[in-house]
């Protein structure tokens, strides 16, 4: 079954309006079963369409997951991705930057980790941070020797949002697919995780204090999150914004969307030139005369 995506899209310059998006749709599974049977045959799919970009290596695909604290990236990083061959896939979590990154620009350490081409990289948080956790706690930018006065701050933001824009730009000319999912989350259902992971011994230990704290700031950070959506998405490099409450739905969307993705790139397996028959012909040979 086809599943439609178009609906997530976030137009170029929208005016985003995060509460006039859902967190919660209608199930697209009709039951666990069904779910199971879904994503099943999206993984095969996306391990198929990876072995294919990977043997044609002609462009490089960067997945970059953004969302509240507990909407689920981990969770669709390791169920959606788990078929996907390790070898031409790495995952990375981008934390507080440590002082040899704040020496350089918000966008130095994630050039770092690019896809090389025939790869997936998926960037759980990335380099939007510096438009977002950085926006609501201008504070920390003393840390990597930016000092500007508040008047001035959202012109420092503009100026980074522009070099974002720039950035995707020249990946995508340069071969790089870049799909781009915001997992929408509401409060409410938040707070459920939240106290769900503090009440299990298993999960415990991903607790912290700033998970009460942050959810005061939650009003800025959706703020900070609509500018980021509108400023960013582009026809090249666009925004989906995927209602993540029902985590099995959140799943199949995002990989309904990656499977998109994939499928829009010229992943041909690259036919054998003269030279590769005849060494292929000479393995095959001494194969069958063994």
């Amino acid at each position: 079954m086809k599943i439609d995506v178009g609906p997530l899209l976030v137009k170029p310059k929208e005016a985003v309006s995060l509460g006039d998006r859902p967190t919660r749709i209608d199930p697209i599974y009709a039951s666990k079963d069904d779910y199971a049977r879904t994503l099943a045959h999206h993984v095969e799919r996306l391990e198929a369409l990876h072995g294919r970009l990977y043997a044609s290596a002609h462009h490089a695909v960067l997945v970059i997951l953004q969302g509240m604290d507990s909407a689920g990236k981990d969770g669709a990083i390791k169920h959606v991705m788990t078929g996907v061959n390790p070898q031409g896939c790495k995952v990375i979590s981008f934390k507080t930057p440590t002082e040899r990154e704040a020496r350089h620009d918000f966008l130095w350490r994630a050039a770092l980790e690019l896809p090389e081409r025939g790869a997936i990289a998926i960037f759980n948080r990335s380099y939007y941070e510096a438009v977002l956790v950085e926006r609501v706690h201008p504070e920390v930018l003393a840390a990597e020797g930016v000092t500007v006065a508040n008047r001035d701050l959202e012109l420092l933001f503009d100026a980074r949002l522009r070099s974002i824009r720039d950035f995707e730009r020249h990946l995508v000319e340069n071969g790089a697919a870049i799909v781009k999912i915001f997992l929408h989350i509401s409060k409410e259902e938040q707070r459920k995780r939240l106290l769900a992971r503090v009440n299990d011994p298993d999960k415990s230990w991903k607790a912290t204090a700033s998970d009460a704290s942050e959810r005061k700031l939650w009003k800025s950070y959706r703020k900070a999150y609509e500018t980021m959506l509108g400023a960013t998405s582009t026809e090249a490099a666009p925004w989906r914004v995927v209602p993540a409450d029902d985590k099995l739905n959140a799943r199949l969307l995002v990989s309904e969307i990656l499977i998109d993705a994939l499928e829009r790139l010229d992943l041909a397996t690259p036919p054998p030139t003269a030279e590769r028959k005849r060494e292929l012909d000479e393995i095959r040979a001494a194969l069958e005369h063994e």
